[in-house]
C-alpha cells in the first residue's frame, strides 16, 4: 500500500529543527526509560517494601509480576496514543505520554509500603505501573517517529540513534543511583526511604521534557497530511488490511531480540546476579552498569553505519553475535570473578546494540505515514509485553524450579534466531525516502 502523501509533497525539516527534534526525543527517552528501569533496578528493595516479611523469594516474584502487568498495557497505550499521534499529531502524543509517566513514577516514590497500608500500597503500586505501562507503549512509536520524520533519510538512523542512547543512558543513570543508594546508605535507610530518591527525581524530568516537547512543531510528514486532508479517521483499521498484513507480522516478529535482550541483559541483570549468583547488590549493578556504558557508546556507531552499508546487516550480525556469544558470557558470569563479569557485560551490550541501534528505523520504514504510528506501537508493543517484561517474572520463575543458571542466555539466543529470520524476510529499506515504504 502506498503512502498517503506524495514524495513531492513531502517537506524537509530545517537541520535547526532536525537538531531540536532529536534533542527533545533524546531527552524524552531518557525520562521514560530512567523512570521505568528504576523499577527493575530496585527491585530486590521494592520487594521487601511492599510485600509482608518472611516470604522474600515469593515476593521477588510478586514483584517482577507487578512488573509484568505494566507491560499488558504497553499495547493498549500503543495503540490509543499511535491512533492519537496518526489523527491528531507526534507531538501532543508524546507531551501526554511523559506527563503520564512523570506522574505516576512520582506517586510511586510517594507511596507507603505495605506496613502501613497493606495490600492497599500493593494495588497503588500495581495502578501506577499500569499508567506507566499506557505511557511508555505510547511513547516509542510516537517519540521514533517525530525524530525519524523529521530526519534526512540518510541519516535517520543515526538521527534515531540518539533517542535509543537516551534509552540506555538513562538505564545506566538509574543503575548509578541505585548503586550509590545502596553503597552510602545502611539496608535499614534504603528500605525505609532511601529507595524514594530515584522516584521522585522523576518529576523535575518530567517538567523539563514536558517544557521541551511543548514547543516543537510537528512532524513536516504529519503536517503534509493535515494540509491534503488525508488524515484518516481509523488507522486501527487499516493496518489490518490485506496489503498491510506482511508488514505487520514482520512488525511482530523484528522486536523480539530488542524487547527479551533490552530487559535481561540490562534491567534483570543485577537481580540475576544478587540473587542466582551471590554477588553483592552494588557489584550486579556495576556488570549491569558496564553493559550499559557499552550499549550507548557503540548505538550511534552501528546506527551510522547502518544509514552506509543498509540495516539488514547491521541487525544480522547483531543476531549473530548474540546467538554466538550468549551462553559463553553468561558461564564467564557464573565464575564470580568482577573483572571477567564486567567484560561478559560489556561484551553482551556491545553485541546487542547493533540490534538497538536498527530495531527502530527499520519498524519506522514499515509502515506508511497516515497509519505509522498505530501499526508501529501495535507490533512493537505485543512483542514487547510478551518477551520484554515478562522475561524478569518468567526466569526468576523458572530458576526457581530448574536452578539452571544459562536460563537468561538461553531466552536471549532464541529471541535472537526469531529477529534474525525477521530481518533476513524484510526489504531494505536504508536512506529512501520514507514514501516509498510499504
Amino acid at each position: 500500500m502506498k503512502s498517503a502523501v506524495s514524495p513531492e509533497t513531502l517537506r524537509t525539516a530545517p537541520p535547526s529543527e532536525t537538531r531540536k527534534v532529536t534533542t527533545a526525543g533524546a531527552i524524552g527517552f531518557f525520562v521514560e526509560n530512567y523512570d521505568n528501569s528504576v523499577y527493575g533496578f530496585l527491585a530486590g528493595i521494592i520487594a521487601i517494601v511492599f510485600f509482608p516479611e518472611g516470604a522474600e523469594a515469593v515476593a521477588l516474584i510478586f514483584t517482577f509480576g507487578i512488573f509484568a502487568v505494566s507491560f499488558v498495557f504497553r499495547p493498549v497505550g500503543g495503540v490509543l496514543l499511535g491512533m492519537m499521534s496518526d489523527r491528531v499529531g507526534r507531538r501532543p502524543a508524546m507531551v501526554l505520554a511523559l506527563s503520564l509517566m512523570a506522574g505516576a513514577t512520582t506517586v510511586i516514590g510517594l507511596l507507603p509500603g505495605y506496613s502501613s497500608w497493606g495490600i492497599g500500597s500493593v494495588l497503588l503500586l500495581l495502578a501506577m505501573r499500569m499508567i506507566q505501562g499506557i505511557s511508555v507503549g505510547g511513547e516509542v512509536s510516537a517519540a521514533m517517529s517525530f525524530v525519524g520524520e523529521h530526519a534526512p533519510p540518510n541519516r535517520r538512523a543515526f538521527l534515531m540513534s540518539f533517542p535509543q542512547a537516551g534509552s540506555t543512558l538513562a538505564n545506566l543513570v538509574g543503575n548509578g543511583s541505585a548503586f550509590l543508594l545502596t553503597s552510602l546508605l545502611p539496608a535499614e535507610a534504603m528500605e525505609s526511604w532511601g529507595w524514594r530518591i530515584p522516584f521522585l527525581v522523576a518529576a523535575p524530568m518530567g517538567l523539563i521534557g514536558f517544557y521541551i516537547r511543548r514547543k516543537l512543531e510537528d512532524t513536516p510528514a504529519f503536517i503534509a497530511l493535515q494540509e491534503e486532508g488525508k488524515i484518516v479517521r481509523n488507522p486501527l483499521r487499516d493496518v489490518f488490511t490485506r496489503d498491510n498484513r506482511p508488514q505487520l507480522a514482520l512488525a511482530f516478529v523484528l522486536p523480539m531480540l530488542n524487547s527479551a535482550g533490552f530487559f535481561v541483559i540490562f534491567v534483570f541483570m543485577p537481580t540475576y546476579l544478587t540473587s542466582q549468583l551471590d554477588f553483592t547488590r552494588p557489584h550486579g549493578l556495576v556488570v549491569s552498569a558496564c553493559a550499559l556504558a557499552c550499549a550507548t557508546v557503540a548505538i550511534p556507531f552501528f546506527a551510522r553505519i547502518s544509514d552506509r552499508v543498509g540495516r539488514r546487516p547491521v541487525i544480522l550480525t547483531s543476531c549473530i553475535a548474540i546467538i554466538v556469544l550468549a551462553v559463553p558470557s553468561y558461564l564467564v558470569l557464573g565464575t564470580g570473578d568482577m573483572f571477567l563479569a564486567c567484560l561478559a557485560g560489556g561484551v553482551l551490550g556491545i553485541a546487542f546494540a547493533g540490534n538497538y541501534s536498527v530495531i527502530h528505523p527499520m519498524m519506522l520504514e514499515l509502515f506508511p505515514s497516515h497509519m505509522r504510528t498505530t501499526a508501529y506501537a501495535l507490533g512493537y508493543n505485543v512483542t514487547t509485553a510478551l518477551l520484554g517484561g515478562t522475561a524478569p517474572l518468567i526466569l526468576s520463575a523458572l530458576y526457581a524450579t530448574t536452578g539452571n543458571l544459562l536460563l537468561p542466555a538461553f531466552f536471549v539466543a532464541l529471541s535472537a534466531v526469531g529477529t534474525g529470520i525477521a530481518a533476513y524476510a524484510n526489504k531494505e529499506t536504508a536512506g529512501r525516502s520514507l514514501t516509498d515504504f510499504a
